[in-house]
């Protein structure tokens, strides 16, 4: 496990409150997080994949789908091949992720609408080396639902390597348990520090192996509102 600082564990109050403060109290503005967590699961995605290679990035439509494409610029700048898939319709996305759809769009990257007709877009889609995980975030707290299991059985199904982006989607943030079903990543890089539930019995066949990124959040309130980690 990569990670700086390397004691402290987060619960999702805890993470949200890191980024809500980051961003109201110091002034820094969401869409310098997000392209610092970007860049970290750019470099970790190109470390599993040693040549330029097509990686498929799969976006939900908050801010976990914001951080997939904003490193699917980054691979595409690196040489390699990217698709990306919509799990929400194009209007639908909003803030700092539209900010990079918009950008995405703008350098020509290949982008596929599969709010509807989701399996059927899903299939239909070129085998990748690398699948990015952005489907859903540290904010899930229910069970996923509809459309969203078929999304998740169908990524668990496909021979590529996984990278999920902060969270193997469906799994609880504070408990590493899947919430009814989970990615089970090859990888995972996460923001700010490792979640609680990281620590759970069984979580590591969900998370694979775990990069934390420092996503520029003031070093004092990652300190004063992270956990020490168990000794």
């Amino acid at each position: 496990m990569d990670a700086s600082p390397p004691d402290r564990i987060f619960t999702r109050a805890q993470v949200r409150e890191v980024d809500r403060r980051a961003i109201e109290q110091y002034g820094v503005p969401g869409i310098v997080l997000m392209e610092n967590a970007s860049r970290g699961v750019a470099r970790h995605a190109l470390e599993m994949l040693p040549q330029a290679k097509r990686v498929l990035v799969v976006c939900g439509g908050g801010n976990n789908g914001g951080d997939g494409l904003a490193a699917a610029r980054h691979l595409h700048n690196a040489g390699a091949e990217i698709a990306i898939v919509l799990l929400r319709p194009p209007d639908a996305y909003t803030g700092d992720a539209l900010i990079n759809l918009n950008i995405c769009r703008a350098m020509g990257l290949q982008i596929t609408d599969a709010s509807t007709q989701v399996l059927d877009t899903l299939r239909a889609l070129a085998p990748a080396d690398l699948l990015l995980d952005g489907l859903l975030g540290t904010g899930l707290s229910s069970e996923v639902r509809p459309p969203l299991t078929d999304v998740i059985d169908w990524i668990n199904a496909r021979p590529a390597k996984v990278l999920a982006i902060d969270i193997p989607s469906g799994l609880d943030c504070d408990t590493g348990r899947p919430l009814g079903v989970a990615v089970r990543a090859t990888a995972t890089v996460t923001f700010v520090g490792p979640k609680r539930g990281f620590l759970a019995a069984g979580a590591q066949a969900y998370t694979g192996r775990i990069h934390v990124v420092d996503i520029g959040a003031p070093r004092r309130i990652v300190e004063e509102l992270g956990e020490r980690l168990p000794q």
